[in-house]
């Protein structure tokens, strides 16, 4: 049957009621929700073969657009553009440590972006903090997930120690000045990685996230956007996931301000 107009309405009224953003400063979760959800996953199934939510600009709290490392010494600190964030890499690990403790069935990839000074000395520290932490995986081939629950899995794109990261973004893809070619634009990238000759030696990360900062598009920044994008992602993934059977990977999700549901949904591709 042709939808009338209050079918139309409640469609997008139930699509209001999904939770997929957020910018509070915490994701409360439901009493039934199972955080530990890679612990139903197949021991042998290789970590490129997962689609995972992820998070861009990761600890970026303060100013500026861009979220990177810098080198002071040996320490490797978080900035935002120019902007210190009041934290380091050790501090960013152990955080994730404490979680991978308690929710021992997990395994979170971290991706480490030099900026600014002495950029060249940023691989050099990070391969040699994870080639001396017990709870990081080092090694050169791509992990199955039974290798690396409880580990932190570095990817890399430029690092001596690990090249697993391939990025379907091209350059200043980032910069967006009109959201629907955005949207066409993440519809080619999560396409690109559903093929198998990518995953067979790189994790696959895919970005959702962009501004229109650089072009001076001061009506699109991060968040703004991520208000366009992520009710459109969550709908465009629900439609790709009752497409095939077995569900198509997309590696990893990249995203600003996600909820819950949007989340889920990308999990719910395993």
């Amino acid at each position: 049957k042709k939808m009338g107009v209050p079918g139309k309405i409640l469609c997008v009224l139930m699509l209001l009621s999904q939770q997929v953003f957020n910018d509070q400063e915490t994701l409360h979760l439901p009493a039934n929700y199972t955080v530990g959800w890679m612990e139903t996953l197949d021991d042998e199934k290789l970590i490129s073969d997962i689609t995972l939510p992820g998070t861009h600009d990761s600890l970026a709290l303060y100013g500026g657009f861009i979220a990177k490392l810098f080198p002071l010494g040996k320490k490797l600190l978080i900035m935002h553009g120019l902007v210190y964030q009041n934290a380091n890499l050790k501090d960013a690990l152990e955080t994730i440590k404490t979680f991978l403790s308690k929710y021992k069935s997990e395994t979170v990839l971290v991706r480490v972006k030099p900026v600014l000074f002495f950029k060249s000395k940023v691989p050099i520290l990070v391969g040699q903090m994870a080639k001396n932490d017990p709870d990081s995986w080092t090694d050169e081939t791509i992990p199955n997930i039974g290798q690396v629950r409880g580990k932190i899995v570095f990817v890399q794109k430029n690092l001596l120690l690990l090249h697993r990261l391939y990025e379907t973004d091209k350059h200043n893809d980032y910069i967006v000045t009109n959201v629907e070619k955005k949207k066409e634009k993440i519809i080619k990238h999560l396409t690109e990685t559903t093929y198998e000759r990518y995953r067979a030696d790189y994790v696959v990360l895919n970005y959702s996230s962009g501004t229109g900062m650089p072009r001076l598009r001061l009506d699109i920044n991060p968040k703004s956007l991520a208000k366009q994008i992520n009710p459109w992602l969550y709908k465009h993934l629900d439609n790709e996931s009752k497409k095939t059977n077995p569900k198509p990977c997309f590696g990893v999700i990249t995203m600003d301000f996600p909820g819950l549901d949007l989340i889920k949904k990308v999990t719910e591709f395993n």
